[in-house]
């Protein structure tokens, strides 16, 4: 198979994507593999964690929010 028969197939899935109303985005997102990404995860959990400790309404927030989805349907 060459390049211009695989192409042909990604132009032709593109073009079915859009006419189905759909439209390509591209998104950066942090590379998994940079060093120092691991600790950066650590380092913003521990700051959520922190501010979760020190808002006393957001639990209960959170579990009012999981008590209201009954009937929601996925």
């Amino acid at each position: 198979m060459g390049a211009t028969d695989l192409n042909a197939r990604v132009r032709k899935h593109r073009d079915a994507l859009r006419a189905a109303g759909l439209r390509p985005v591209q998104i950066w997102v942090p590379d998994t593999r940079h060093p120092g990404f691991a600790e950066e995860c650590r380092r913003q959990s521990r700051l959520v964690a922190q501010a979760d400790k020190a808002d006393a309404t957001l639990q209960q927030f959170m579990d009012d929010a999981l008590a209201d989805v009954d009937g929601w349907t996925p």
